[in-house]
């Protein structure tokens, strides 16, 4: 289990497929579970992209701090910026410059986080059913609170002030992601194919206003029922294929 280590946290990962070196872009997986987000996750979902791409591409994946393998403290000023210096971290201790992500569900918020951050690192994107606000605040609190009342025990070091900065942080600004402002989405000239959610922790109007905000984006509408799997899978292998051509 290779992890790698920052001050205060400690990330497991993997990696899989060929080297940087053999050719395309490599692809950083963030995997769905809300606050769970593990590598183990992906076994749930329509189809694995561990398993799909790594015969092409060098797929980095990850478990989120506090998720699968990865642990890290907890404060009060924790938030998606969090997240990503994380993400970004574990990519330059692997010495990988410019990458494509490929995230399901929370992984669409963390996505746009990366793009409002470092745009300049990355190819492409692919969000599969963005989590995103509409007409369900209440359920993302929920679902943070049932995360946090069973890792309560981890972080001594964590007070009740802590535990309400960081949900808030989380889940009561930005704007449809949370993560980023609806504004920040009109900068978002990288490409990036949005597969549509359609239930209430991913709802169908978030997708659709994602790509009507952001510039770069493509809508793809039916992939995740089983006459749509191996479609949906031909538009993501078709969309990488264009973007992350060897350079």
């Amino acid at each position: 289990m290779p992890t790698f280590e920052r001050p205060g946290v400690t990330i497991h990962y993997e990696e899989h497929g060929p080297s940087q070196e053999e050719g395309r872009c490599p692809i950083l997986l963030i995997a769905p579970g809300g606050m769970r987000s593990a590598i183990d996750f992906w076994d749930q979902a329509p189809w694995n992209p561990i398993e799909h791409l790594s015969d092409r591409y060098r797929v980095v994946a990850m478990d989120q701090r506090n998720a699968g393998g990865s642990r890290a403290d907890l404060h009060s000023s924790h938030g998606w910026s969090t997240y990503t210096t994380d993400q970004l971290a574990l990519l330059d201790h692997l010495d990988i410059g410019e990458f494509a992500v490929l995230g399901m569900c929370i992984g669409g918020s963390y996505t746009a986080s990366l793009l409002a951050t470092a745009p300049q690192r990355i190819r492409a994107a692919v969000t599969l059913q963005p989590i995103g606000r509409h007409e369900n605040q209440e359920r993302f609190h929920e679902m943070f609170d049932q995360w946090a009342e069973a890792q309560r025990d981890d972080h001594p070091e964590a007070t009740e002030q802590d535990w309400a900065g960081f949900r808030a942080n989380m889940y009561d600004g930005g704007g449809i992601l949370f993560s980023v402002p609806d504004t920040a989405l009109a900068r978002f000239t990288t490409p990036w194919l949005v597969l549509m959610g359609g239930d209430r922790f991913h709802p169908e109007p978030v997708s659709r206003r994602l790509v009507e905000l952001a510039p770069g984006a493509t809508l793809v509408e039916k992939w995740k029922e089983p006459d749509h799997v191996e479609a949906g899978k031909e538009a993501v292998d078709a969309f990488l294929a264009e973007h992350l051509a060897e350079s």
